[in-house]
């Protein structure tokens, strides 16, 4: 009797958990070896190129991204020599730091190269061992990024006229809102992490006015703890009033930034189904 195999993951159910987070489209996936300034070795990732940007998941199935990277200034991507022929190496060189990355094998090294230089470059490159199913697959992707990029450039040239008048409260135009948005106040936005600390332990929420935001989060240090930051607008940009205040382009940015100084400690508080969110009485308005 042939043993079971191992039950695979649901793709499409860790699809949508992803694209909550970001809304870029996917062009590619799998599994490399990253090795950026500040680590002292490679760390293998599973990994999705969306748009212009890396982003690296612990596992296949993980849905929260531990680490990303923005390549659309990518300076060239220099081949290395490798002593593991079964492998491909490369370097990622941007104009602050070099990444060094690794694949399992040289055919899936040829790929990631393909679509890197394919959507940094806007042009398929000529000099890639692919098959023409795999080339015919570079030319969508190139297509889609571009039309990407004129809708991208669209909205940032709305004017300014146009900018005051936002189709709903807290709907930022060039950007969705993240998926831990939800329209509560201070004291619900407790009671959603106290009830469901499961589901993640920080939610963006519209601040005392209707400009401006607040993030609630809940920490277990030695105790269970609630605290409250202040996320203001300026301009296009969102400014977290901390000791030292920080600026950053879009509240993606500012929930990355939660993420990133705790190490991963904060998670995005995020439902599964808004269904789960009538059952507590809670008004389902999250934007996605």
């Amino acid at each position: 009797m042939m043993a079971k195999k191992p039950p695979k993951p649901a793709p499409r159910r860790i699809f949508q958990e992803r694209l909550k987070i970001t809304a870029l489209p996917l062009y590619f996936e799998g599994f490399l070896l990253v090795k950026r300034s500040e680590y002292q070795e490679y760390k293998q990732y599973w990994t999705e190129l969306r748009g212009t940007t890396l982003f690296f998941y612990n596992d296949k199935k993980s849905t929260i991204y531990v680490d990303k990277l923005d390549i659309i200034d990518l300076t060239c991507l220099n081949e290395q020599n490798s002593t593991d022929k079964n492998c491909a190496k490369f370097t990622l060189v941007l104009p602050k730091e070099e990444v060094q990355l690794k694949t399992e094998n040289t055919e899936s090294g040829e790929e990631w190269r393909g679509f890197i230089l394919t959507i940094t470059e806007l042009s398929v490159p000529q000099h890639v061992s692919l098959l023409p199913g795999q080339v015919i697959r570079l030319h969508e992707v190139l297509e889609k990024e571009k039309k990407r990029r004129i809708e991208t450039e669209r909205l940032s040239s709305t004017s300014p006229e146009e900018e005051r008048e936002p189709i709903e409260d807290y709907v930022d135009v060039l950007n969705p809102m993240p998926a831990c948005f939800y329209a509560v106040s201070r004291k619900e936005a407790t009671e959603m992490l106290e009830k469901n600390p499961s589901l993640g332990n920080m939610i963006l929420r519209p601040g005392s006015d209707s400009r401006n935001f607040s993030i609630t989060i809940r920490q277990e240090i030695d105790m269970p703890r609630i605290k409250h930051y202040k996320v203001m607008r300026v301009g296009k940009s969102y400014t977290i009033e901390l000791e030292k205040p920080v600026t950053l382009p879009n509240l993606f940015s500012v929930i990355d930034y939660f993420m990133k100084e705790t190490r991963g400690n904060l998670r995005p508080f995020i439902y599964s189904t808004d269904e789960n969110l009538e059952t507590e009485g809670f008004p389902v308005t999250s934007l996605k």
